[in-house]
C-alpha cells in the first residue's frame, strides 16, 4: 500500500480534529500546482515551512498574506487525492500540525492520503447524519468496526464495515464546523487508514521486520 506523496517537510503529525474551514482562492500552475487558501487562522503565528493538513493532505506553507496562504502541489499529490478536482471556491478542511506536549483529542494522524473513498449514501439518524463510503479494495482491509479513520482530514469511528463499504457516523457539532456537513453522495474524501492498522499489516505480511 502507498500513500499519496506529502508535501510537508520532516515528520508532522495531526490529530484529525480540524480547526478551520479555508478556501481555494486560486490555483495556479508555474511548475509544481499552487493553491491560495483563504484561512481565518492568526498567520502572525504561522511560519513560512509551516506544515497544515488539508483535507487530510499535509503540505507546507511557501507563502502568506494577511488572510491566505500558499502551497506548492506535486502531480502525484493531485493524481492520488482529490486535490486534482479543486478549484476556487472550494471549501477544505485545515489543521496546523501537532505540536509536542498537545492534548491527543482525536487520533494519530500523518496526513498522507492512501486513498480516495466515495460517498455512497447520506441519511439523518437523529440529530447525526450516517454516511456510507466505498473504500479502494486494497485498503478495505485496513479499516475496521469501532477502528479509527481519517476522511478528508477528520478524525472519526468506523460504525460498520461489510467489503469494502463502511459507515460512520457524524454529530451535529462536526457537521457544524467541517466540510461532511455540506458532503454529499457521489462526492470524493481523502481516506487515511489508522497508523496502528498500517503497521499491523506490515507486520503480518512480512515476518522479518518483527527482528
Amino acid at each position: 500500500m502507498g500513500a499519496a506523496g506529502s508535501g510537508c517537510y520532516g515528520a508532522a503529525m495531526f490529530t484529525g480534529l480540524i480547526t478551520d474551514i479555508g478556501e481555494v482562492r486560486s490555483v495556479e500552475r508555474p511548475g509544481d500546482t499552487r493553491f491560495v487558501i483563504g484561512t481565518h487562522y492568526e498567520l502572525g503565528a504561522v511560519e513560512i515551512g509551516a506544515s497544515i493538513a488539508h483535507s487530510g493532505a499535509c503540505l507546507t506553507v511557501v507563502e502568506k498574506g494577511e488572510d491566505w496562504f500558499a502551497v506548492d502541489v506535486s502531480q502525484e499529490t493531485l493524481d492520488c487525492t482529490t486535490l486534482g478536482d479543486w478549484a476556487p471556491g472550494r471549501r477544505i478542511n485545515l489543521e496546523q500540525s501537532l505540536r509536542l506536549g498537545a492534548e491527543l483529542g482525536g487520533h494519530l494522524v500523518q496526513g498522507h492520503v492512501d486513498g480516495v473513498a466515495v460517498v455512497t449514501a447520506r441519511r439523518p439518524d437523529g440529530d447525526s447524519i450516517r454516511f456510507s463510503f466505498e473504500a479502494p479494495a486494497e485498503l478495505a482491509r485496513f479499516i475496521a468496526r469501532k477502528g479509527s479513520i481519517a476522511l478528508d482530514g477528520i478524525s472519526l469511528t468506523v460504525n460498520e464495515v461489510e467489503g469494502s463499504t463502511f459507515g460512520v457516523n457524524i454529530i451535529p457539532h462536526t457537521a457544524e464546523h467541517t466540510t461532511l456537513g455540506t458532503t454529499q453522495a457521489g462526492d470524493k474524501v481523502n481516506l487515511e487508514v489508522d497508523l496502528l492498522a498500517r503497521y499491523v499489516a506490515r507486520l503480518q505480511s512480512d515476518p522479518a521486520s518483527e527482528t
